[in-house]
């Protein structure tokens, strides 16, 4: 299980994105980090820039390296084209959705759900945040008083987010049904994915 406990300000500031969630901290820092501050900008190599992408990808879904290789070979092995099959695997792990459907605050706090059992797919208690959900599966809180307790209060705290046209919530049911895999447009990457795919086939 990926769990980056270092800065991240630093991070997003390194990789000019908010990989995180929103912050006002890197709006008022949107630069690198380091002694030379804005001025520390430089312009990457070819292979540098693709290697932002795939970090960019890793820490805001939280996976380690070897864990990110796993997703990318498992994504070379499927039809279609890669790029948009890794981001489909990345998006349909059981932790993100139960970000996306606002059962956490954030993605390391859905991850946390999911390893302590919090959640179930169609009726089944699932404890791996890199399960993929399917068209059709259904993932609700399980039937505990403290769990539901804890959801409802980051329904109401993530009340502003946009639940995914992907995806169909029941916030008094605390359940949630994955209507369809997203596309590309659905997902709206803010990486180039195909530079990541680039990478991997050097």
């Amino acid at each position: 299980m990926g769990r980056y406990t270092g800065p991240r300000q630093k991070v997003s500031r390194r990789h000019n994105a908010q990989l995180f969630g929103p912050s006002k901290y890197f709006e008022r820092k949107n630069y690198p980090p380091g002694m030379h501050g804005p001025k520390s900008r430089r312009k990457l190599s070819e292979y540098g820039l693709a290697l932002s992408e795939k970090q960019k990808l890793r820490y805001m879904y939280g996976l380690f390296e070897k864990q990110f290789r796993h997703v990318f070979s498992k994504a070379l092995r499927k039809r279609g084209v890669t790029g948009e099959t890794l981001l489909q695997l990345l998006e349909t792990r059981l932790d993100n959705i139960a970000f996306r459907l606002g059962f956490a605050t954030s993605r390391a706090f859905a991850r946390q759900l999911v390893v302590h059992g919090h959640l179930k797919v169609n009726g089944r208690k699932v404890s791996s945040p890199s399960y993929n959900v399917k068209a059709g599966d259904v993932v609700e809180v399980r039937d505990s008083a403290k769990t539901k307790a804890i959801v409802q209060k980051n329904l109401e705290t993530s009340q502003m987010l946009v639940v995914p046209d992907w995806l169909v919530v029941n916030k008094e049911g605390l359940k949630g049904e994955v209507k369809r895999i997203p596309t590309r447009e659905e997902i709206a990457p803010i990486v180039n994915e195909r530079l990541v795919v680039e990478l991997y086939s050097r």
